[in-house]
């Protein structure tokens, strides 16, 4: 009897996510009920919350533009990790595709900084 090679990994993230629910599931029961004001009240960085207007407010679109430029540059070394370890098997071509994937990515960042999106005014 023979077993396939990915047992192993499907069994680590069934028990990863047994302990997951496990671990959600028994926090309200054996976790301290010590509430008050400060620890229901939003946490602001150390500041006075706001107050918000009913049902919810407007929330700033720089927020999701810093969110967008994060995650762009987060997919971009997500490229250019596998890119350096094989470098040397890749050989021009792959020297020639960072380079136009890499000259893609600043043209978009230049663009977001022209037009003003790192200001955080």
């Amino acid at each position: 009897m023979s077993f396939s090679p990915y047992v192993p990994i499907v069994l680590l993230f069934v028990l990863g996510a047994l302990f997951a629910l496990f671990s959600v599931s028994i926090a309200p029961i054996v976790g301290p009920h010590r509430y008050n004001r400060a620890k229901l009240d939003a946490y602001e960085c150390g500041i006075e919350p706001t107050p918000q207007p009913v049902g919810g407010g407007r929330f700033p679109v720089k927020f999701y533009l810093t969110a967008m430029l994060f995650i762009i540059f987060d997919i971009e070394i997500i490229f250019l990790y596998p890119w350096a370890v094989r470098f040397d098997a890749l050989g021009l071509f792959g020297l020639v595709e960072m380079v136009l994937f890499i000259g893609t990515v600043f043209i978009a960042y230049a663009y977001v900084w022209r037009r003003g999106g790192l200001n955080w005014d």
